[in-house]
Formats: C-alpha cells, sequence, structure tokens
C-alpha cells in the first residue's frame, strides 16, 4: 500500500519524542547508546527485540527502563522451567455462581511484555508467544483474543552456554526483528553508573515522556519513509549473499528483508528524515540479520561469529551512492493513503 511522506513537522516529533526516551533511559544506564538506538528502530518499526548477554550488564534494566518512559501497559513475565504456557497468554476460570468461565487475561496482554530469561522456559512455554509476536493476538480454549496496539515483546536471555538454558529454536528466533547486544560499559559509563546507583534506585525516577497512542501514531507514520529501489535492491543484495555464504549452515529469510528494511525506515525517521540512506542498512544489518543465522561447522571450529560473516558480506556488496539511485522524494512524490496507514 502507498504510503504519505512523513512531513517535517511529524519527522521533527519523531525525532524529538525518541531523544526524549533515549534521554530517560540514559539517566538509568550509561554508555549504552548503540543498543538505545537500535532498540528504538525496533520500538518504531513495531517489532520485537531480544536482548541477549551476560548477567549483570544491564538487560532487564534496559528494557524496564523503556517501559517506564511511555505511559502505557507494562506486563512483565519471569521465565523459568516450570513456567506454563497459561501462564503467559491467561486462562479461563470457571465461576460456580454464574456458572460460566471467566477468562483472566494474561500478562502478554499489554503494549510492552519484558519477558525476562526467556531462554530458562521449556521449549512449550516458549512457543506461547510464537502466535502473540507474529499474529498480536492470543487463542485460549479456542477464543482469539486481540492484543494492545502498539504490541511490544522485549526479551532478555543469557548466552545459551550457561546452565539452566534452552535454546532458542529457529522459528521463534526469526519471531524477533532484531537482537541487541548490551556488552560491558566503558570504564567511565561505569563509573557514572555507580554515582547514580549509590543509593536510591534510578528507575523509581524515570517518568513517561509520551504515551501509547503517540507512539501509534508515529509508527503509523515510519511506515511512510521512503525506501528508494535502489536500497530494496542493497537489501536483497545483502541477505541474498548469506544464503550462499559458505559460512552459513542458515542464511537469512525473506522475513528478514522485510524487517531490515522497517528497521531502516525507523532510524531515518529518528534523523529526522523521509528517506533511506545505506548507512541506515549498515548500522541495522548485524542486530536485525545475525540471530538468525546457524554456523556452519568449520565457522564454529574457525571462531567466527554470525556479525562477522555479515560485516564481510556487507564489505564485499557494492553500495548504491549516485544521487540518481537514492533519489530524496518531495513531499508529492508518492501518492497518499495515509488514512489507511493509520494506526
Amino acid at each position: 500500500m502507498n504510503q504519505t511522506l512523513p512531513s517535517d513537522p511529524e519527522l521533527a516529533e519523531i525525532a524529538d519524542v525518541t531523544m526524549r526516551i533515549r534521554g530517560a533511559i540514559s539517566t538509568v544506564l550509561s554508555g549504552l547508546d548503540p543498543a538505545i538506538s537500535s532498540t528504538l528502530a525496533v520500538v518504531l518499526a513495531e517489532g520485537h527485540v531480544l536482548m541477549e548477554d551476560v548477567p549483570g550488564v544491564g538487560k532487564t534494566t534496559l528494557a524496564r527502563a523503556l517501559a517506564k518512559s511511555i505511559a502505557c501497559t507494562v506486563g512483565r513475565i519471569q521465565f523459568t522451567p516450570d513456567l506454563l504456557p497459561a501462564d503467559v497468554t491467561g486462562v479461563s476460570i470457571f465461576r460456580a455462581g454464574e456458572k460460566d468461565f471467566e477468562f483472566r487475561p494474561g500478562p502478554v496482554f499489554a503494549n510492552v511484555v519484558i519477558a525476562d530469561e526467556i531462554n530458562r522456559a521449556s521449549p512449550k512455554t516458549q512457543a506461547a508467544l510464537l502466535e502473540a509476536m507474529q499474529e498480536r493476538c492470543v487463542t485460549v480454549d479456542g477464543t482469539t483474543r486481540p492484543l494492545p496496539s502498539p504490541f511490544l515483546v522485549v526479551a532478555t536471555q543469557n548466552p545459551v552456554e550457561m546452565e539452566g538454558t534452552y535454546p532458542l529454536p529457529e522459528a521463534q528466533r526469526d519471531r524477533f526483528m532484531a537482537q541487541v547486544k548490551v556488552g560491558y560499559p566503558a570504564a567511565v559509563a561505569e563509573m557514572a553508573m555507580l554515582d547514580s546507583h549509590d543509593g536510591d534506585d534510578p528507575l523509581d525516577d524515570v517518568k513517561p515522556v509520551t504515551d501509547a497512542a503517540t507512539l501509534a501514531r508515529m509508527i503509523a507514520l515510519v511506515k511512510g519513509v521512503y525506501g528508494a529501489p535502489a536500497i530494496k535492491q542493497y537489501i536483497v543484495d545483502i541477505v541474498t549473499a548469506t544464503r550462499g555464504e559458505p559460512g552459513l549452515r542458515l542464511g537469512a529469510s525473506p522475513r528478514a528483508s522485510l524487517q531490515l528494511l522497517a528497521a531502516a525506515k525507523s532510524r531515518a525517521a529518528m534523523a529526522a528524515r523521509n528517506h533511506v540512506l545505506p548507512d541506515d542498512i549498515k548500522a541495522l544489518a548485524v542486530p536485525v540479520l545475525a540471530h538468525r543465522m546457524l554456523l556452519s561447522t568449520e565457522a564454529r571450529l574457525a571462531g567466527r561469529s554470525a556479525a562477522q560473516i555479515i560485516t564481510e558480506t556487507i564489505q564485499r556488496t557494492p553500495v548504491p551512492t549516485e544521487a540518481r539511485d537514492i533519489p530524496i522524494p518531495r513531499q508529492s512524490a508518492i501518492p497518499s493513503h495515509r488514512g489507511a496507514s493509520r494506526v
């Protein structure tokens, strides 16, 4: 469906709101700008984000700070080996007085769902999120119930080598638009963290800087950001190259192409641009593609990572650079169906 290009004031609002969200999160965590930027790009693209790293680097704190910066409903699920699917989706309770069943929704019925340590639950419980993440609805006892809009899952997990973890299957990893690596902070940022956390929890001071309605409107606007045919061909070239890469047993799926373009549109809008540039693709290729790859045995033995392979693939892929390849669109250049695109 054709989209109207977002106007300059609309782009300015998107840039301003995302900057305020970034500022709210930065009061809690310092030195995590790349992780925060990738996460915000996923939020505006109406995707889901998977945060993986060793314990104690701030995965859950980042997810909670993001949720608190938006005035919306928040659900939190602590995944454990004994967690049941009904604990995620909800359950029907029989009311003896009314002689009827009452559905009690689970924590997945929220705008922002924090799925903490998702790979500590059994595969059956992990699968309970699949329909919710992809279809944005939940089916319990034969009844399908829609989830609120916007809907975002922020999941955290520890590296699969750690004891008591269950690796997410490929189908479920593919449901996440991006995987964000938090990493250890720089010494200066860690020093600032010691100061800010000395005493009260800084999360208590995080105030909402936007609301669910504004976020939903911005998500609709981001869809109208222009991706030139050369940009789309650039994405296809990168994704196709991963499918023939000797170091990979499984390359990127067509869903990866769609989600890379959507995330790139978000990054462009956050920079108050109405069109995607190759730099947007380069910045988000690793977060969007790496977690979908399966390394070959030879690549694992050689100590290569999916991120390294994607980076090498990008370096080999010709970049559209000429002005005629990436024309800057004007407001009247694309037919409008704005009313149909709003959430």
